[in-house]
């Protein structure tokens, strides 16, 4: 029986393109005034020591940490220090009305049908956890951080590494068997898969994705295991 239920962002329960055409050009755009307003604030500090950690190089100034964000943003870098400096921007933005988070139409109301069936409900997302916190807290369908139980990015680990699933599982505390995972990444799945966790794939534009794992267009159509 299943007992509570881990869900990736992008993809699953929101589209793509609001990430890569809203969030991420808008952090790009913020970037330099933001280092430039924050660089001395301990916080960006301590992620922009992180970023010099994993680029191999000094960030002396503003200028240069906001170059390379802005190249990272570009790749897709799944960097930590990225992820958390994203955040901060972003929160001005929710904040300040610029965007709300979109959300696929069957993704609240079915958190909500989850969460009083006595799910508990997960979130697992290479953006960081406080970025994920704004963006189920400014979603199209309103404030949903109430559903959700916690929290997991890529500080756990890669989200295609077995490992990462483990610590998941002995955080939730729950048996690996009771915990389904819902990711439209193959690889997310395979990884979810040998941890011991029950897994499916949403193939949201009904590409008709081949897989081992179970596949479903919207989280109505999921079956839950026995």
């Amino acid at each position: 029986m299943i007992n509570a239920i881990i869900t990736d962002i992008e993809g699953t329960t929101s589209s793509i393109a609001f990430v890569k055409n809203v969030l991420f050009p808008y952090a790009a755009k913020q970037f330099p005034a933001f280092l430039d307003a924050h660089w001395d604030d301990s916080a960006v500090q301590q992620q922009i020591k992180a970023a010099e950690a994993e680029a191999g190089k000094t960030l002396g100034t503003p200028e240069q940490a906001s170059n390379l964000f802005r190249r990272w943003i570009e790749e897709d870098r799944k960097a930590t220090p990225l992820k958390a400096l994203q955040g901060m921007i972003w929160k001005a933005g929710y904040e300040n009305g610029d965007y709300t988070a979109h959300m696929y139409p069957d993704t609240a109301p079915a958190l909500k049908k989850w969460h009083e069936s006595g799910l508990d409900l997960y979130v697992y997302s290479s953006g960081s956890i406080a970025a994920q916190k704004l963006f189920f807290g400014y979603s199209d369908a309103g404030d949903l951080t109430g559903l959700l139980s916690g929290y997991f990015d890529t500080t756990t680990g890669p989200k295609q590494a077995a490992d990462s699933y483990r610590d998941i599982q002995q955080t939730i505390g729950r048996p690996a068997n009771t915990l389904l995972f819902l990711s439209d990444i193959e690889a997310e799945l395979d990884a979810a898969a040998e941890a011991g966790l029950h897994t499916c794939l949403l193939d949201r534009e009904q590409a008709g994705l081949q897989s081992r794992h179970p596949v479903v267009s919207d989280f109505n159509h999921i079956n839950f295991p026995d």
